[in-house]
């Protein structure tokens, strides 16, 4: 296990591993070590088998406060950081987002991902929310797209996921006036998926990864994959394609004839599969896009 500034690492007896950004001070404000951290978080889950679930949440009374603003004016000025972007691992001549970065590990989760929104989301605090599979907040969260109001645009591949999740208008509609608001309008346009009291969010989350953590493991590693993969494809053939393969490799499989088994026999079942042995491939002319 990497050693984590940023955050707080945790897997529990029932396999859910729960990543706690862990700035309180600042409000877990993003900084690039918090961006390498989350990385490698996800790569642990990923790694561990024991792991069937992943719960993202805040400490102290914010979830993300957004960028760090430390710097000041110059806080999103790559050009004027560079040492700092090299240490963070960029090489390119544009400088990569580093929100888009965790985004896009998260995108590539083998594992479901659930945020328990505690408080304060704003910027990247609320984009890198939106490859998790689900979202819950308190009823005292507040969300924020305010890039236009510090002078710059949104990150974190937002702009692909925000508009697929609570469509265009409401999408724009956020980034447009950078306002903050309530977890109430957050849930009644989508963007979360229930609204719990602040005592009661983090038990909630731990009882949907306990329900994960009952499936099959590589299943849900797939159809998350599945899903995901589903919305860049240009018809709904490619899905069948890969729909057809999933269910052809998965349905020989041992899981295939344990979870069979277990509902046959009444008991809870024990998959065998493992997600760290990789994927099936389901999908043999995808090509991981590069950045340039």
């Amino acid at each position: 296990m990497p050693p984590f500034e940023t955050l707080l690492y945790d897997v529990d007896g029932d396999g859910i591993a729960t990543i706690t950004l862990n700035r309180p001070d600042r409000l877990n404000a993003f900084t690039p070590k918090m961006m390498l951290d989350m990385i490698a978080a996800f790569d642990a889950t990923d790694a561990d088998d024991a792991v069937r679930a992943v719960i993202v949440t805040g400490a102290g009374r914010g979830f993300c406060a957004g960028a760090d603003l430390g710097a000041g004016g110059g806080t999103f000025d790559q050009g004027a950081r560079e040492a700092e972007r090299r240490a963070a691992g960029d090489t390119g001549d544009v400088t990569r987002d580093g929100g888009g970065r965790v985004s896009l590990r998260i995108f590539q989760s083998l594992k479901p991902v659930i945020a328990a929104v505690n408080g304060a989301a704003v910027g990247v605090g609320v984009t890198m929310q939106l490859p998790m599979d689900i979202r819950i907040a308190s009823t005292e969260a507040k969300f924020g797209f305010v890039f236009a109001r510090r002078g710059i645009t949104m990150e974190a591949c937002s702009s692909w996921f925000l508009p697929r999740l609570v469509g265009p208008p409401a999408a724009l509609e956020w980034c447009y006036s950078g306002r903050v608001f309530t977890a109430q309008e957050a849930h009644a346009k989508g963007l979360v998926q229930a609204l719990h009291a602040p005592e009661d969010l983090l038990p909630a989350a731990r009882a949907i990864a306990k329900g994960f953590a009952e499936s099959a493991p590589m299943s849900m590693a797939v159809m998350r994959q599945l899903i995901w993969r589903g919305l860049t494809a240009d018809h709904p053939m490619e899905s069948h394609r890969a729909d057809s393969r999933s269910l052809r490799m998965r349905g020989a499989s041992d899981d295939a004839k344990e979870g069979i088994a277990a509902f046959l026999d009444k008991r809870p079942a024990a998959f065998p599969d493992k997600v760290s042995g990789g994927l099936p491939d389901l999908w043999p002319e995808w090509e991981e896009p590069e950045y340039r």
